[in-house]
């Protein structure tokens, strides 16, 4: 970083922000496999809330590679740096009073760290979706895991590189044949319960 970036103080704060929308800015962090149903979840819970009068973005993980993230592959170097500019965009989405919601697989506990430090005690709520790797590779939606087992995508989550399970998320969401609305209503309730909401 250059010596001569000076960080400029604005008159309006997050808490300004915050009030107006009342509403407790935070992120809900969406992380497990490919196929576990982050996106329909994060999707669905961006439904409820806006409905409930909530001031939400969803950042998901295909969409910000079309732009923001486009230069990136998907070698453990390019993941990590995926992940640090989604959490520096979350902050921001944050600091402007926002409820974001992510979907991403974010494999690795240091980059999900690395959110959570990022912003204030409270604001980071990591939600594991725990779904076993065989019903992701059951759903398969993308052909994505039929691919990487013919060996025609390398570094796939899962098969050639790791999954860093949370080992204390905020809310972890279990798999139990549920439909993703019934998951969905679920993290509400959770979000609900432990103050989030």
């Amino acid at each position: 970083m250059s010596n001569n970036i000076v960080w400029h103080d604005h008159k309006t704060t997050k808490a300004d922000r915050a009030a107006q929308k009342t509403q407790q800015p935070a992120v809900i962090w969406l992380t497990g496999l490919s196929g576990s149903g982050k996106s329909t979840i994060a999707n669905i819970l961006e439904q409820k809330l806006t409905a409930a009068g909530k001031h939400t973005y969803l950042l998901d993980g295909d969409n910000v590679r079309h732009g923001l993230c486009g230069d990136l592959g998907f070698d453990d170097k390019d993941r990590v740096e995926n992940i640090r500019r989604i959490s520096e965009v979350a902050k921001l989405f944050v600091d402007a009073g926002l409820i974001v919601i992510t979907a991403f697989i974010s494999p690795f506990k240091t980059d999900r760290k690395f959110c959570r430090n990022l912003l204030e005690d409270g604001e980071f709520v990591e939600v594991f979706v725990d779904t076993p790797l065989e019903v992701c590779e059951q759903r398969d939606p993308k052909g994505l895991y039929q691919k990487a087992r013919q060996g025609d995508i390398k570094h796939f989550t899962g098969i050639d590189s790791a999954y860093e399970a949370p080992q204390a998320p905020e809310i972890h969401l279990t798999f139990d044949g549920e439909t993703p609305e019934q998951s969905a209503d679920k993290l509400i309730s959770a979000l609900t319960q432990k103050g989030y909401l």
